[in-house]
């Protein structure tokens, strides 16, 4: 069995790395996402391109104006003087937020009466439109601290107003990097879509040619045969997930506090349920062209709902019942536990067994259609 078995390795090894294109999809593709990733997959607000609107040009507009373009956050990209220049920059999409005064703001700030600042956002993006919003609100509440304070001091008296100390601790990603958050999850991501691929259309292709009919006559059983078109696909997608690991690792200085080994057993439990749909994928496709069809229909929303870029928190509560199928969601989890937290089994084991019971399910059912096809 074992030396049927070799022989079946040692052929899709050399059909899969003897292929030019493929070997560039195998070891270029995994650096190719992790560099985007990396660089453009970045919601970190730090530069809010903003529109200066200043009517009044007093001391107290231009205070106010020093306090949010040296924030850090707010760069004056426009110095603009009506109303329809503000609609143009938001309109176009040149700036993200236009910061308005209107004329009397200093002459009311002197006589101690409310004065109003308009701060028009572009709300395209709702959750950029937010922090942007926060970031404004902190600015403003020092500035009105700042007059305050002034005005006890004009008076000759102590300004003595009761304020509350908070000391806010982020655990696990101290700096609250997004890259940190999604680069582990890249690992997701490339397994998931490359190990669908590859074994659906190698079995697919096996068809296309004639070549399927050869190893069904074989004395290869098909459990040996579905064994040896799986591993080569595990493999590859292992040393794909090592990959990843490093580069994150040592080049974008991704935080790893958890367990190497416990990486590469939940990498394995999960390629139960890609390669076992793979192989159910090959079952129902005639031509790779159907196959790779057939592949992104299941990787799109399998991506979607699992909590790689959107809070399955923040879903219907319908979706978040649906996502409970979802192989992905439970690996991202182990994913993040690993590399950001450096948690165990011992807190990792509730992941680590629906990711289980659904993979062994995948890839048995998968196996048993694969086996009533080719008799």
């Amino acid at each position: 069995m074992f030396e049927r078995i070799k022989a079946i390795l040692i052929k899709e090894f050399k059909q899969v790395l003897r292929d030019p294109r493929m070997k560039t999809v195998i070891l270029i593709s995994p650096i190719v996402q992790i560099i985007l990733f990396g660089y453009a997959a970045n919601k970190d607000i730090d530069f809010i391109p903003t529109a200066i609107y200043d009517q009044d040009n007093t001391k107290e507009s231009r205070q106010l104006l020093h306090m949010f373009t040296y924030s850090g956050y707010f760069v004056p990209k426009y110095y603009i003087g009506s109303q329809a220049e503000q609609d143009a920059v938001l309109d176009k999409g040149l700036v993200s937020a236009v910061l308005r005064i209107d004329r009397g703001f200093g002459r009311d700030i002197q006589a101690g009466k409310d004065a109003s600042v308009q701060l028009s956002l572009d709300g395209t993006d709702s959750n950029t439109a937010m922090i942007i919003s926060g970031y404004a609100g902190t600015i403003m509440s020092t500035y009105q601290y700042d007059l305050l304070q002034k005005d006890a001091r004009s008076l000759g008296m102590q300004f003595n107003a009761p304020s509350v100390d908070l000391r806010d601790r982020a655990w696990f990603n101290e700096n609250l990097i997004s890259r940190n958050y999604y680069l582990p999850g890249v690992i997701a991501s490339i397994v998931t879509i490359m190990s669908l691929l590859l074994t659906a259309m190698a079995i697919v292709r096996e068809k296309e040619i004639g070549t399927m009919e050869q190893l069904i006559v074989s004395p290869l059983r098909p459990l040996e045969l579905i064994f040896g078109k799986l591993l080569p696909f595990g493999v590859i997608a292992l040393v794909q997930c090592a990959l990843i690991t490093t580069l994150g690792v040592l080049w974008f200085h991704i935080p790893f506090r958890g367990s190497l080994p416990l990486l590469v057993l939940a990498t394995c439990v999960y390629l139960f349920t890609t390669l076992g749909t793979g192989l159910f994928i090959s079952t129902v496709s005639s031509t790779q062209q159907e196959a790779m069809m057939s592949v992104f229909l299941f990787y799109m929303p399998t991506f979607l709902l699992s909590g790689f870029a959107y809070p399955i928190a923040n879903m219907p509560q319908m979706i978040q019942w649906f996502t409970l199928i979802n192989p992905m969601r439970y690996f991202l989890e182990i994913i993040r536990g690993i590399f950001l937290k450096g948690v165990g089994m011992d807190i990792l084991w509730i992941q680590f067994v629906p990711l289980l019971v659904i993979g062994f399910f995948v890839i048995t059912m998968s196996a048993l259609r694969f086996k009533r096809k080719i008799a």
